[in-house]
């Protein structure tokens, strides 16, 4: 009986051993759960409730800024400055969503990795779990009584205990290990539930945010063309229009200025500076529906006054990219009511061009562009009426047709 006792747990013990092996190969390399992974991941599925409940409480309030809209509605410009800023912070928050749903989608690819290991640690333990029990069953294990009967000395009997009480205390601690990793689990298929949850709600959040962008600017080109062709706003409406197009015009040359007084430093400093090759404009956008407008001189559509326009109107989706038409240095990556988001770029020699009412800029001022580069993206800010580019070719000083530079 003795010898049975001894090879029993001899067998056990390696069993034990052989299972630890196993466990490390299933985990490929990850470490067993312990108390403080658990906590650790119970802390980070708390954060992930937060992450949730906060989800909604960040979106745009839509009612509220239609109703700060109204009182500005006799005044055109701090209208059109007012709804351009409602419109630039729900596309921040559009862009926000998005990054969040591209590292979501990350975290979702890493827990589904981790909740894969775990099952696999868990059921390493349970095969050795199994194969431990069946060993014991199988070996017949004695009693304390019949330890007791088979010692040759008092020594020999408390010897065979000791050796006894390991092996239960190895035993505790695999139905331990096998505890903790089978709950590790559990806690990994409820974060990666959460994490899908999350990302679910993220993309109806972007759904949402894009239906409060398209609502606002169609509210703006409704607002505008209402204002412009009320009768008794006519005249103001018109006085408006020429004393913005003058700022616009004024605000372009400050800036045609401080490029030639760059121009006459670097040349000084230097011997050289940028210059425009003659090469051919590549054409703005990525894409676009027709010519909205031509250059030249028009009636306006809703003034119903002969203008001159400055430039080619190409209709286009919102966040359609703008392309740099040619190599140069940005000279103002700005806003104002009129060009509402614009770019100008000095591409040497007295030639640069604008780009107009975008949603977005992706340039600053100093940057250097080469020709095809992405420096914004199509939108309907300033005084616009719907999503387009109006692009603008000035050369020394004043405003060219934009065809003599590029064709569609």
């Amino acid at each position: 009986m003795a010898h049975r006792l001894l090879c029993g747990l001899l067998l056990s013990g390696a069993v034990l051993l052989g299972a630890g092996a196993g466990l490390q190969a299933g985990a490929a390399g990850t470490s067993n759960p312990t108390v403080d992974s658990i906590r650790e991941k119970e802390k980070e599925i708390s954060q992930i409730k937060e992450q949730k409940e906060g989800l909604k409480d960040g979106l745009s309030n839509l009612q509220e800024m239609k109703k700060n809209l109204e009182q500005q509605k006799d005044n055109l410009k701090s209208y059109v400055e007012q709804l351009d800023g409602n419109l630039t912070e729900i596309q921040a928050r559009i862009a926000e969503l998005k990054g969040q749903i591209a590292a979501k989608e990350e975290e979702i690819i890493q827990t589904q990795a981790e909740l894969e290991a775990a099952k696999e640690r868990e059921d390493n333990q349970q095969e050795a779990m199994k194969a431990h029990i069946r060993l014991d069953y199988e070996s017949g294990n004695p009693s304390v009584l019949e330890l007791l009967l088979q010692a040759k000395s008092l020594g020999d009997f408390l010897n065979r205990m000791d050796y006894v009480e390991k092996m239960v205390v190895s035993d505790r601690q695999m139905w331990e290990d096998y505890r903790t990793a089978r709950q590790y689990v559990e806690l990994c298929k409820e974060e990666l539930e959460l994490e899908k949850e999350i990302l679910d709600e993220t993309r109806e959040s972007v759904e949402i945010e894009q239906k409060n962008l398209e609502e606002l600017i169609d509210q703006k080109n409704r607002d505008i063309i209402s204002y412009e062709t009320d009768i008794g706003n006519k005249e103001k409406a018109i006085r408006e229009y020429e004393e913005e197009i003058r700022a616009q015009e004024e605000e372009i040359r400050l800036l045609e200025a401080a490029v030639a007084e760059e121009r006459r430093q670097l040349i000084a400093n230097s011997g050289s500076a940028i210059t425009y090759d003659g090469g051919a404009f590549k054409f703005p956008l990525a894409s676009y529906t027709r010519i909205s407008d031509e250059y030249g001189m028009r009636i306006h559509p809703t003034l119903g006054v002969e203008q001159f326009h400055n430039g080619v109107d190409f209709a286009a989706n919102g966040g359609t990219a703008i392309y740099a038409a040619y190599d140069g240095k940005v000279a103002a990556a700005a806003y104002s009511t009129t060009m509402g988001n614009y770019v100008m770029i000095d591409h040497g020699d007295g030639l640069a061009t604008i780009y107009m009412h975008a949603s977005a800029l992706y340039v600053n001022k100093g940057d250097i562009v080469a020709r095809g580069d992405t420096i914004a993206a199509v939108g309907s800010t300033g005084r616009s009426t719907g999503n387009h580019l109006h692009f603008s070719v000035r050369l020394n000083g004043s405003y060219v047709s934009p065809w003599g530079y590029l064709s569609p």
